[in-house]
């Protein structure tokens, strides 16, 4: 049974002493609007809720070449391996064989652009797959201080080299931040794709867990924190309010005071309250 009724939810986090997000066109320094809040792309984000889903056992087909759990190296060769997706010749039955399989596609959609994605047919065609669960980039509360070190190298890299210590480059780290996302869950997107009630439980278990085996030389463990999942689950499918007015009732600012934030008990979290519609709040882990 697809989703009965529409959600809302967000979620705000931590960063302390970490790169969340690195821009590849900026020498990898964590992300950073004009006015220098911190950004966190919503393709990030997908791809940690994607590894979460893993850990709890969910078939996923955009899996990361450090999280793969099966033998197929590309997108296509896991594609050609669901016979029911491959073999079907109309493009409608093979989206729903392909949402049946993998999870991620039924959550966040996916284009089957490559040729042949649908062999039977023989002409290429692709597939677009429009996933019910969209989530917005996570963005600071305040513009955010990115601290910038020099790191050496301490052994030679090659045989033969003169001297072992050297300059090998730079991290960037942000000193601290509190990073907001938004995302909500359409009824009419997960009727088409299958996504269910049980489906967006799971979404909600891995958004609490969502920094959970995600530790990196640029993310130590700890050092990312989920700190609130709100989670607004309307009376009927088309929802109460509209996403952005739900949204909008989630207020995350610094405690009367308090100049510069540097730590999360320098951060108040409200949620105003909307007649009927009476979201839960978890706690991260």
């Amino acid at each position: 049974m697809s989703l009965t009724s529409k959600i809302d939810f967000a979620v705000v986090f931590s960063v302390k002493h970490a790169n969340p997000n690195g821009d590849p066109l900026n020498g990898n320094r964590p992300r950073t609007t004009m006015d220098g809040r911190g950004e966190i792309s919503d393709v990030c984000l997908k791809r940690k809720i994607r590894n979460r889903l893993m850990d709890f056992g969910e078939t996923i087909f955009v899996q990361s070449d450090d999280k793969n759990v099966d033998s197929y190296r590309s997108l296509k060769d896991r594609a050609d391996a669901c016979l029911a997706f491959k073999n079907e010749k109309d493009k409608d039955k093979a989206a729903a064989a392909a949402c049946k399989e993998w999870f991620d596609v039924r959550t966040f959609g996916q284009v089957f652009a490559f040729k042949g994605a649908n062999q039977a047919k023989g002409d290429g065609v692709s597939i677009g797959i429009r996933g019910p669960v969209s989530i917005h980039p996570a963005m600071s509360i305040d513009p955010i201080f990115v601290n910038e070190m020099q790191i050496t190298k301490s052994v030679n890299s090659v045989t033969g080299e003169k001297k072992s210590s050297d300059t090998m480059g730079t991290k960037n780290t942000v000193d601290f931040g509190i990073y907001v996302t938004y995302g909500s869950i359409n009824c009419q997107l997960a009727e088409k794709t299958g996504f269910s009630d049980e489906d967006a439980e799971k979404i909600k278990q891995s958004l609490i867990t969502l920094f959970e085996n995600d530790c990196s030389s640029a993310r130590p463990e700890g050092s990312m924190e989920v700190l609130k999942v709100i989670w607004w689950k309307h009376n009927c499918a088309s929802g109460q309010y509209s996403s952005a007015k739900v949204h909008r009732s989630l207020v995350v600012r610094k405690k009367a005071g308090v100049e510069i934030g540097s730590d999360i008990d320098d951060y108040e979290i409200t949620v105003n309250e909307l007649e009927g519609l009476t979201p839960e709040i978890i706690d991260g882990l």
